[in-house]
């Protein structure tokens, strides 16, 4: 080939690369945390869905006090570092609102579930009608994280709730604003929902922490709640039940059945609720059925699964209430997810529709139990 041709090829494939090469995302510039910004550590007024805040703590955003690394499995405790259900409340007119924050783990996204769901901090706000309403999450990228949550807001004193990370436990946290504005921390609220349960209440597959049932049930009902959730380790333990029994929440929801089989149903549920019962003679105790796996329609097996365990509690249900254990409630497990198959995106865990609509289901049940 002559080489004037040559020359021209190459000079033809060089264009062509250019033209076709993928460009590094340019990252948007936005407002940045001015350098007077007046920060506040939550540690100072407290965070709802903490509990026994009269006991010593590994860890101050630790879900559960030192003392149970002793008495519940290896992973249960592991998993009770993560701050999922944590709420820290405040009101400011600041037109602009930042957090600081140090994550436990350098795990920042897990495979189904993105790093705003396993690692962000969810802000919310009252509008003028009281409701809750959604307001940003950060993305966070690394264990450190540093961000202008939101600027730009309308003038006034507002009311926000900010939910800490589902899957990542929280070493410190600071909420910052403008240097002039006003700030006032809001201390947790008493008498919370308790949610005791297993990855789903823990929190998979949830786009951000204020997605999960548990948070949406929070609002709506305008309670506070406390998860706690062990992502495969939700099995109706007495370990848990005697931690459980030290708290006064205002109803037990007990949600662990997509963990036990139904021989393991039959054998602890009887038993935990009477455990609780020593304790809280009437407070509401909400039993739930297994979520039934979003293809299930279309593998036997996992319909037969849910089937029985489903009749396993069942039957320890109509078991209790014959015995004259009262303040009893059941939610089915049928329809958690809808009816659709659409409430999941690995069979097993919700997406944000799923838990929309487990909320939807619980809702009137607890309205219910706590009328």
């Amino acid at each position: 080939m002559k080489p004037a041709i040559l020359l021209s090829l190459l000079a033809s494939v060089s264009l062509l690369a250019q033209t076709v090469a993928p460009k590094a995302p340019v990252k948007p510039k936005g407002p940045t945390i001015p350098a007077d910004a007046q920060w506040h550590d939550v540690t100072t007024w407290g965070v709802e869905g903490r509990g026994w805040e009269d006991q010593d703590r590994k860890r101050w955003f630790d879900r559960f006090p030192a003392k149970a690394e002793k008495t519940v499995t290896p992973a249960v405790w592991g998993l009770s570092r993560d701050s999922a259900g944590m709420v820290v409340r405040f009101k400011t007119d600041a037109k602009a609102i930042y957090c600081r924050y140090d994550l436990m783990d350098s795990g920042i996204a897990m495979p189904a579930m993105p790093a705003t769901g396993v690692s962000g901090l969810d802000l919310y706000a009252r509008d003028d009608k009281g409701a809750w309403r959604w307001v940003a999450c950060p993305k966070p990228d690394k264990q450190h994280v540093e961000a202008v949550m939101i600027s730009d807001l309308a003038p006034g004193e507002h009311e926000f709730a900010a939910y800490l990370p589902l899957y990542n436990g929280i070493d410190k946290l600071e909420i910052g604003v403008p240097k002039d504005a006003k700030f006032e921390g809001l201390k947790p609220r008493e008498k919370p929902i308790v949610f005791y349960g297993t990855s789903i209440t823990h929190g998979a597959n949830a786009s951000r922490p204020g997605m999960v049932h548990t948070a949406i049930l929070g609002r709506r009902f305008d309670r506070p709640v406390m998860n706690l959730g062990f992502s495969g380790n939700g099995r109706m333990d007495a370990a848990v039940g005697e931690l459980l029994n030290e708290l006064d929440p205002a109803a037990i929801v007990i949600d662990c059945c997509p963990n036990m089989g139904p021989a393991d149903i039959t054998a602890k549920c009887v038993p935990l609720i009477k455990q609780l019962r020593s304790k809280h003679a009437t407070t509401p105790i909400i039993l739930v059925e297994d979520r039934r796996f979003t293809n299930s329609w279309i593998t036997p097996a996992k319909a037969k699964f849910h089937d029985d365990n489903h009749a396993a509690l069942k039957a320890a249900y109509e078991q209790l209430k014959a015995e004259k254990v009262a303040h009893l409630h059941y939610i089915g497990g049928d329809a958690l997810y809808g009816t659709d198959a659409e409430g999941a995106n690995d069979a097993s865990h919700a997406t944000d529709l799923g838990f929309m609509r487990q909320a939807d289901v619980f809702e009137p049940v607890l309205r219910e139990a706590l009328r």
